[in-house]
């Protein structure tokens, strides 16, 4: 089992920036990928950005240009520096861990954070 813990998101004006953080713990030797999902309520959850092992990364079209993904492999923690929020970036962020299966275009989340608000508001 991994377990996935968030931190970092918050209320923050139209323009500003966040950064998310997720740290892993447990059997970390079995990730290949880490990323994030966002969901509004609703809505499925949908892919921001994930990163593997080997520094590869993915982007929804909706973030490019704005958000970038990090990970520190010694410290098993992936990062999302968010800039230039807008209100459509308003949703709950989880972070994933996935073992590399891929499916449809998109890897297969096998573990999941409890998920933190992002509050993009004047």
């Amino acid at each position: 089992q991994v377990q996935l813990v968030e931190s970092g998101g918050g209320l923050v004006q139209p323009g500003g920036s966040l950064r998310l953080s997720c740290a892993a713990s447990g059997s970390i030797f079995s990730i290949n990928v880490m990323g994030w999902y966002r969901q509004t309520p609703g809505n499925e959850r949908d892919l921001v950005a994930d990163i593997t092992n080997g520094g590869s990364t993915n982007y929804a079209d909706s973030v490019k240009g704005r958000f970038t993904i990090s990970r520190d492999n010694a410290k098993n923690t992936v990062s999302l520096q968010m800039n230039s929020l807008k209100p459509e970036d308003t949703a709950v962020y989880y972070c994933y861990a996935g073992r590399g299966r891929y499916y449809s275009g998109s890897y297969v989340p096998d573990y999941w954070g409890q998920g933190t608000q992002v509050t993009v508001s004047s």
